[in-house]
C-alpha cells in the first residue's frame, strides 16, 4: 500500500458513518494487540479550546526533552495534520506501512461478522500504532466528539484527563443542553484519576463535579481567574498566571486571543500535575520555551499584511464570540470584510448575530463538507446584518473576491468551519 492508497482507503470508509461507541474499537485494537495500552496518555475533551490546550502541552513536553506523540482532528491542510511525533506529521512512507497493518486486521474483523469500523475509528487505531512504533515518552489524545463513547476513550489509566470549556455543539450527538454535553465530555474521567478542568458555566460544573465524586476522581480547577495579560500585540501576547501560589511573570504565547491565555493556563495546570504526580522533569525554562513556540494554524492566524488577512477556525457561538470579541478590542478600527462558511447543522443565527454586525462587507461561501450551508440559505441569515454581500460559492473564487475587493488597510476575516478556512490558507500561501 502506498501513501495514496491509504487516504483512499481511510477515506473511503467515511460511508460507515459516525458512530459513537467503544465496541468496534476495542476489537480491532485487541486484534493489534492494545498499542494503546503502551502509552503515557493525557486525555482532552471539550468543545473549544482543545486542539490548542493539547499543542501546548505537548510543545513543552517536547522542549523539555521528550518525545510526544499528538493526536488531534480535523486537519486544515493535510491529512497526515492529524498525527504528529515531536511536532512533525507522520510521513507519507509511514502513514501508508500503518495503515495496511490497521487495514489486514480490519478485514480480518469484518471477516469474523463485525461491523466495519468508522473513519476516525480507524484513524485512532493508526494513531495508537504509529505512537507505539514510534516509542514516544508522552501522548496528548485529543477526543473527536463528545469523550463517553468516542473512540478515544477507549484508553483506560490516562495521566490525566483534561476538561476545556464546554458549550453546545454537535447537538443530534451529545445532547440539546450544556448539561448533557457535559455528561458526554466528562465521560472520559476515569476511577481514582487526575481531572483538570477549565471553569464551566454553572450547568456544565455541576455534571463535571458530579462524575468526579462519584468515581473518587481528583480535580484540579485551572486558576484562569489569576490571569493578567501584560502586552498584546500581531505576534502574541504575554501575561502572568498564579499556580499554587507561584505566580509566574511575563509567559509569552503566539496564539491571540484572551481565550488563549485561558487554553495556556489549563495546559499550564496539566503540567504542573505531571511534574508534582508522577515526576515528569518540566523546567521553568522548558515551560516558557514551550509555551512560546506552541503554534496551532487556524486560530486567529495572520496570514499576510496590507491588507491584514486573518484565519480563525471558530465554528460555534462559544468560538464566534472569542474571535468577536478580539475584532472588538484589537481591530476596532479596522474596516472588516468577513469571508463567510458554516456548516448548516450548526446554530446558524445566533453566530450570525455575534459577527456578522462587525463587517462592512461579506463573502459568503461553501465549506467542503456535505453539511455545508449553501450561500443562497446563508444569504437570507445575514441580510440584516450587513448591507453589502457577495456569494461566492467556490473557496477559491471567495479569496479573489476579497482580494479584490479589499484595500491596503482593511482586515480581511475567514471563520465559520475549520473545512473552509483550510483551504482558504492553502490558497492564500500559493498566492
Amino acid at each position: 500500500m502506498n501513501y495514496l492508497e491509504a487516504l483512499e482507503y481511510i477515506h473511503g470508509t467515511y460511508k460507515f458513518g459516525s458512530k459513537l461507541g467503544l465496541e468496534n474499537i476495542k476489537y480491532l485494537l485487541d486484534l493489534m494487540d492494545n498499542p494503546h495500552k503502551d502509552l503515557k496518555i493525557i486525555h482532552v475533551a471539550g468543545t473549544n479550546g482543545k486542539g490548542s490546550t493539547s499543542n501546548y502541552i505537548a510543545s513543552v513536553l517536547k522542549e523539555t526533552g521528550y518525545k510526544v506523540g499528538l493526536f488531534t482532528s480535523p486537519y486544515l491542510e493535510e491529512f497526515e495534520e492529524r498525527i504528529r511525533v515531536d511536532g512533525k506529521n507522520i510521513s507519507k512512507e509511514d502513514l501508508a506501512k500503518t495503515t495496511s497493518c490497521v487495514k489486514e486486521k480490519i478485514e480480518k474483523m469484518v471477516s469474523k461478522g463485525k461491523n466495519h469500523p468508522t473513519e476516525f475509528e480507524v484513524v485512532t487505531a493508526i494513531g495508537f500504532e504509529y505512537f507505539k512504533r514510534e516509542k514516544v515518552d508522552y501522548v496528548v489524545l485529543e477526543v473527536g466528539m463528545g469523550g463517553r463513547l468516542d473512540a478515544t476513550n477507549v484508553i483506560e489509566n490516562p495521566l490525566v484527563s483534561v476538561i476545556t470549556p464546554i458549550a453546545l455543539d454537535h447537538i443530534d450527538y451529545l445532547g440539546d443542553t450544556v448539561g448533557k454535553v457535559a455528561g458526554e465530555k466528562a465521560g472520559i474521567i476515569k476511577n481514582d484519576s487526575y481531572v483538570v478542568v477549565h471553569p464551566q458555566e454553572d450547568e456544565a460544573m455541576e455534571v463535571v463535579d458530579q462524575v468526579c465524586k462519584e468515581k473518587n476522581a481528583n480535580y484540579i480547577m485551572a486558576p484562569i481567574e489569576t490571569i493578567e495579560i501584560n502586552k498584546v500585540d500581531e505576534n502574541g501576547q504575554c501575561f502572568s498566571a498564579t499556580f499554587q501560589d507561584e505566580k509566574l511573570e511575563n509567559i509569552c504565547i503566539s496564539m491571540l486571543g484572551a481565550h488563549q491565555t485561558r487554553n495556556a493556563t489549563v495546559a499550564m495546570t496539566v503540567l504542573n500535575l505531571l511534574k508534582n504526580k508522577y515526576n515528569v522533569k518540566i523546567t521553568k525554562e522548558a515551560l516558557y520555551e514551550g509555551m512560546k513556540k506552541a503554534v496551532w494554524p487556524g486560530r486567529l492566524e495572520i496570514l499576510r499584511k496590507e491588507p491584514t488577512i486573518i484565519i480563525d477556525g471558530a465554528h460555534n457561538l462559544h468560538g464566534v464570540k472569542a474571535l468577536a470579541k478580539v475584532l472588538k478590542d484589537s481591530f476596532s478600527d479596522k474596516n472588516i470584510i468577513l469571508g463567510l462558511g458554516i456548516l448548516g447543522d450548526k446554530d446558524v443565527s445566533e453566530m450570525v448575530k455575534e459577527l456578522c454586525p462587525l463587517a462592512q462587507k461579506m463573502v459568503l461561501t461553501e465549506p467542503n463538507n456535505p453539511r455545508k450551508m449553501k450561500v443562497d440559505q446563508l444569504e437570507e441569515v445575514v441580510k440584516n446584518h450587513c448591507d453589502t454581500i457577495y456569494k461566492k460559492p467556490l473557496i477559491k473564487d471567495a479569496v479573489q473576491e476579497v482580494l479584490d475587493i479589499a484595500k491596503a488597510d482593511d482586515l480581511i476575516v475567514f471563520a465559520g468551519s475549520l473545512y473552509m478556512i483550510g483551504e482558504v490558507r492553502t490558497l492564500l500561501k500559493s498566492k
